[in-house]
């Protein structure tokens, strides 16, 4: 199991390669549907292979709960529990437990939460996390961190940072099964300082990959961005660089632009329950009036089931709460995101990378 760098642009640090897993080979630069609780919303296994997914991620912390590693253990992992043969990303859990701000109490150790279902007391530390991605038999295994929200000071993000290479370290000397990959996750909030010295310090742990975390946490996303390109120069080039919870199409064509080569965001499928899809030719809100008589497909450039409904079709299907509607738009999001990742390793391999990203801004404006 190993990360092969294929090609870089010569114009740019965007980069093609290939991540082999145990369920598996990744083409890279790749976007993965987010599957919360074992499933991507509103879609099944086969319209994941359809769009042409190549790995999903599931969440830890919700399938810890709901559920429960006894049910799961009992299924023979993850992907037997949940009918998916191909790659599985799993999440540390790290972020859910920052979300319960007032349901939580940190400590060096772990955290010791309340859940956001019943109320009982729960702990979860580095080795808890370890244990249960164990269980799960996911293909990636993320190391467990603290995430720390915008803004946060200097002293703050110093003493979490601390804590998060404390834990990675406690990750690292885990045991997991023998074919689990796992990634260590460079934090040190918008302080370049801080996140070079996190990449660093991960990168003398010889993780199997690395993740930028801490991005799209409540900061400008152009501030964001410039921290993700001052971090990729200190990750080896020979392992791959997963970028957790971005973004939108132009947010994903900037960070390949800067070396990235993962991605996982629950922006497409979550604003297709709000109605709005993404294209080819631009993002549209499918509910408007204007879409009542509109019988053209959804994407006319996208070759995937969905697009070819009519946007008068899917407005109605919306409109009268029918769910078809749902999964039809969900299908046509992932699979513009799936496509996206698609022309951008084209575009890598041409050496015209600059060019493609230029078309995307034209079509997704900053």
């Amino acid at each position: 199991m190993s990360f092969t760098l294929h090609k870089t642009d010569l114009n740019c640090r965007a980069r093609r390669g290939t991540l082999t897993t145990a369920h598996g080979p990744i083409e890279t630069p790749i976007f993965m549907p987010v599957g919360t609780r074992g499933a991507v919303k509103t879609l099944t296994e086969r319209h994941l292979h359809e769009i042409g997914a190549q790995i999903i991620l599931g969440n830890t912390y919700h399938l810890f709960l709901r559920p429960g590693m006894d049910v799961i253990q009992k299924a023979g992992g993850l992907h037997q529990f949940i009918g998916w043969d191909l790659p599985i990303l799993t999440d540390s859990g790290g972020f859910q437990v920052f979300s319960l701000t007032k349901l939580r109490k940190m400590t060096d150790e772990g955290v010791t939460f309340q859940s956001h279902i019943d109320g009982q007391t729960l702990f979860l530390g580095p080795k808890e996390s370890m244990e249960i991605q164990k269980i799960l038999g996911s293909d990636i295994v993320m190391a467990f961190d603290e995430c720390v929200g915008y803004p946060a000071t200097r002293l703050e993000v110093e003493e979490s940072l601390k804590r998060t290479h404390c834990w990675a370290e406690a990750c690292r000397a885990f045991s997991l099964q023998s074919d689990q990959l796992l990634f260590g996750i460079v934090q040190g909030g918008m302080y370049e300082d801080l996140r070079q010295k996190s990449a660093e310090t991960l990168r003398a742990m010889d993780f199997d990959g690395y993740a930028v975390g801490g991005v799209s946490v409540g900061e400008p996303m152009e501030l964001g961005l410039e921290v993700v390109s001052k971090v990729t120069p200190h990750l080896p080039e020979e392992k791959a660089r997963y970028l957790m919870g971005v973004g939108t199409p132009a947010d994903l064509v900037e960070a390949v632009y800067h070396g990235i080569d993962m991605f996982d965001c629950v922006m497409p499928s979550r604003n297709a329950r709000n109605g709005t899809a993404y294209t080819w030719q631009g993002k549209i809100n499918i509910k408007a009036g204007r879409y009542r008589e509109d019988f053209s497909p959804l994407d006319d450039e996208l070759d995937c089931y969905a697009s070819k409904f009519s946007k008068a079709y899917i407005r109605h299907l919306l409109n009268v709460d029918e769910i078809t509607g749902l999964t039809l738009v969900t299908m046509q999001n992932l699979a513009f995101y799936l496509d996206l990742m698609a022309k951008m390793r084209q575009a890598i391999d041409e050496d015209r990378f600059l060019e493609f990203r230029e078309r995307v801004h034209s079509i997704y404006p900053r």
